[in-house]
């Protein structure tokens, strides 16, 4: 029997998330990304289309690479002006019961005491349908920001962020109990002290010793989403995640980069099948093959071809404005998001790349496939990803918002319905069950799991 596809929405906290330009089409809302009631409305239609989560994508910095400076990407609301993810999840939690939510936090400028209390607060607040996308970062505008003068080379990133994993897990899996929070009347305490302890945690980049503020949450660590597929990002997957977000214009860019990331996981003592990959993919679909050619080529009057570019940039370190648009895009070494620029330059040796052809792709969903058609040649392609790619499911981004996943809902998700390809009900329990996990926490083959106390772990093998 063939696998349920998974179903992220992809957004971001900001105007002209995916397609830049797209903002200006006369049907398009993400301009109204500051409204609450735009992301309350959004997390409703998403559950009545038993999407498994909306991942919120973020940035900490403007993409001033194109042109060396900030102008473009403001000319054009290229993921700016933008706001802090988070803030939204509660909001869209209180009026829905079972969709989940991956928030993006870049842990190279989050302290990791507060950002493991926020975590857990939007756990408890969310019954337990959290997770996080773990980055690292790739401009050094954001390195600027917080007071560096460039960010951190791309490997040794990772090494920060295996220890900076270290820290959090202590606080979230060894600092209490399960059961600390005794809530007494009678004897007048809340919390048994001895079922408390400090996290202590010292390593090359970080030290720690603090009681975490926060008790138990449902699933004590957050769902453990990551984004980068470079060779140190596979590595660091294979140790950490269980949803894997990857990006690529064809199957020769995804499925060797799946396959290694299931491999390392076995490595790391992991069943590589809990790994959930999801893929970006935007979906242009309507009654008709041909009503969905008609609507696509409507929103590419809308494209920002220097939009594009400014994002393309940013992603890759490159200064796409010092080529001709007709020019060869040609690898170089950068410490920004190495697997951007090797989609376009190593991942397919049978496609060459001009500037041209980058701004065309990336101005409808990024890097990922666009699917266009009816809902059943959608479901076609989609089905033929899965078995091209080894993916689980997709990262939906919207060409123009929310109407594209309105579409989804309305048309894709019912003929996926009828093949028995996407699920007709929500799984109970936490973000973690609905994934497939065992239970609402990280298994004991997690490196999580060896931060958890004595006693913890003898009242689990109970």
């Amino acid at each position: 029997m063939s696998k349920e596809i998974l179903f992220n929405a992809f957004a971001m906290n900001a105007v002209g998330h995916q397609s830049p330009g797209l903002w200006r089409h006369p049907r398009d809302r993400s301009g109204e990304y500051h409204r609450l009631s735009y992301w309350t409305e959004l997390a409703k239609t998403l559950e009545a289309g038993l999407f498994d989560g909306l991942f919120l994508a973020d940035v900490l910095g403007v993409y001033d690479v194109y042109g060396g400076s900030p102008d473009a990407a403001l000319r054009h609301g290229t993921q700016v002006p933008g706001g802090d993810p988070s803030l939204i999840v509660s909001a869209m939690a209180a009026v829905t019961r079972d969709l989940g939510f991956g928030v993006t936090s870049n842990l190279t400028y989050e302290p990791a005491f507060p950002f493991a209390r926020r975590m857990s607060t939007l756990d408890h607040l969310t019954d337990g349908r959290v997770g996080w996308n773990v980055v690292t970062g790739y401009l050094d505008s954001a390195a600027r920001a917080a007071g560096l003068t460039k960010q951190r080379a791309h490997d040794d990133r990772y090494a920060v962020a295996d220890e900076y994993m270290d820290v959090v897990y202590s606080l979230w899996e060894g600092s209490w109990d399960d059961d600390a929070a005794v809530r007494d009347v009678a004897r007048g305490v809340f919390t048994d002290p001895e079922r408390v302890r400090p996290a202590v945690y010292h390593g090359r980049h970080f030290s720690l010793d603090a009681v975490h503020l926060v008790e138990p949450s449902p699933q004590r660590t957050p769902v453990i989403y990551q984004a980068g597929t470079s060779p140190a990002g596979r590595a660091f997957a294979a140790r950490h995640a269980e949803c894997v977000f990857v990006s690529g214009p064809s199957y020769a860019a995804l499925k060797p980069r799946v396959a290694d990331i299931r491999r390392l996981a076995v490595e790391a003592g992991r069943d590589p099948s809990a790994i959930k990959v999801f893929a970006l993919a935007t979906v242009v679909t309507g009654p008709t093959d041909a009503a969905a050619e008609a609507k696509l080529a409507d929103f590419r009057r809308y494209v920002s071809p220097e939009g594009a570019l400014t994002l393309m940039s940013g992603w890759t370190g490159v200064d796409l404005s010092t080529y001709g648009l007709d020019d060869e895009v040609r690898h170089v070494e950068t410490d920004a998001g190495r697997t951007a620029l090797e989609n376009i330059t190593r991942a397919d040796p049978s496609r060459v790349w001009t500037v041209r052809q980058v701004a065309e792709h990336v101005g409808i969903g990024g890097i990922g496939p666009v699917f266009v058609g009816s809902p059943a040649t959608v479901a076609d392609q989609m089905e033929a990803w899965i078995a091209g790619t080894d993916v689980d499911g997709f990262n939906l981004a919207a060409a123009v918002a929310p109407e594209t996943f309105e579409d989804l809902v309305e048309h894709v998700v019912p003929e996926l319905q009828r093949r028995g390809r996407y699920k007709r009900a929500y799984t109970p329990g936490t973000l973690r069950e609905k994934l497939g996990g065992a239970g609402p926490k990280l298994p004991s083959s997690h490196p999580a799991a060896s931060f958890r106390s004595p006693r913890s772990l003898a009242q689990a093998a109970e």
